[in-house]
């Protein structure tokens, strides 16, 4: 599947060469041909290219309709209960604030896997851009009224939670201003996002917001936290936002 045409446009933007791209990942130019070639790459090659590639490996795995190892998916699914929440708090605080919400989350300590991560609506792998850019979303712990309200928040996309379930099953096709949106959230490039996704963006983007910047950074750290974890970072965003609108 990753030989799907997006990863060699991906890799002409960059201006890299295979042998360089397998250099930096620590692998042959061979192996690197044959994934882009459509032959199947290995777990192990995912993993190895995600950083080469400035992806994060659960992306990269997503995007070559690879089945999602568990220890690459959210710790625990329950805490999407809180992740919108907190999101829609945290982009309404100033800059201090948002790094502060940050740096909570990455102070929290690790807690054990205690059940296998599963969306409430799983994608098919190889349901093409739409279920490849929602199921990202939602290995960042968002449901599809999660990706509704984070979305509407963030960017200028604002859908019913039912459309994201559309997206995803193809029967709503991706448009240049959801592919931009969807990018944001991510913290991927937009235009990357266009090349991977076949969608020709009409004007080159702008840059995403600070807010929409610190979203997608708190979306992805919080991944690693449990539901209790994520509760209350929940809590302490919509006090910081109180406290932040009284002043």
């Amino acid at each position: 599947m990753m030989g799907h045409s997006g990863f060699g446009a991906l890799l002409d933007h960059r201006k890299f060469t295979t042998q360089e791209l397998a250099e930096r990942a620590g692998v042959t130019a061979d192996e690197v041909r044959a994934a882009f070639a459509g032959d199947g790459p290995t777990e192990v090659l995912l993993r190895r290219l995600a950083p080469a590639l400035g992806f994060h490996a659960v992306d990269l795995f997503i995007l070559s309709g690879w089945a999602v190892p568990e220890d690459l998916a959210p710790l625990d699914a329950t805490a999407a209960k809180w992740a919108a929440s907190t999101v829609t708090d945290a982009v309404r605080l100033p800059a201090a604030g948002r790094c502060e919400l940050l740096k909570l989350i990455r102070s929290l300590p690790q807690e054990e896997r205690r059940s296998s991560f599963a969306p409430k609506s799983p994608i098919p792998l190889t349901g093409g851009p739409g279920a490849w850019v929602i199921g990202m979303l939602q290995y960042r712990n968002l449901n599809w009224m999660g990706i509704a309200r984070a979305l509407a928040f963030v960017t200028p996309t604002y859908l019913s939670a039912a459309t994201y379930g559309v997206i995803a099953s193809g029967r709503k096709e991706l448009t240049p201003r959801l592919v931009t949106d969807f990018a944001a959230l991510l913290g991927i490039d937009a235009r990357e996002l266009a090349l991977l996704t076949g969608i020709s963006l009409r004007e080159v983007p702008l840059p995403p917001s600070p807010e929409a910047v610190d979203a997608a950074a708190l979306l992805w750290e919080a991944r690693r936290l449990s539901a209790v974890q994520a509760r209350h970072i929940s809590e302490v965003a919509r006090s910081l936002r109180e406290d932040s609108s009284n002043e």
